[in-house]
């Protein structure tokens, strides 16, 4: 097959030459090949529901975390904050 040539998929006539400029431009991160890995053993939807929550409340202690920091960093008070809470934008 040359690179120029296109392919039917799925009912659609799809380039060749473009599609493999897709998938070589989108690498996949280490935390999605990770989540691969996971995938590949066929996780009950229990187990599913338990990764998704431990990866929100990484996600969210990390972000915690830094709101913190730029708290502390930034001397913003309680008072700080509930005045851009309740600010009319």
């Amino acid at each position: 097959m040359r690179a120029n040539e296109s392919i039917k998929f799925y009912g659609k006539i799809v380039s060749l030459s473009k599609t493999r400029t897709i998938m070589t431009a989108q690498k996949l991160s280490a935390l999605q090949l990770e989540l691969l890995k996971v995938y590949s053993f066929q996780p009950s939807q229990d187990d599913l529901l338990a990764i998704k929550q431990m990866l929100a409340n990484y996600f969210s202690d990390k972000l915690i975390a830094k709101i913190s920091k730029a708290v502390d960093e930034k001397g913003i008070t309680e008072t700080d904050l509930d005045l851009w809470l309740n600010e009319k934008s």
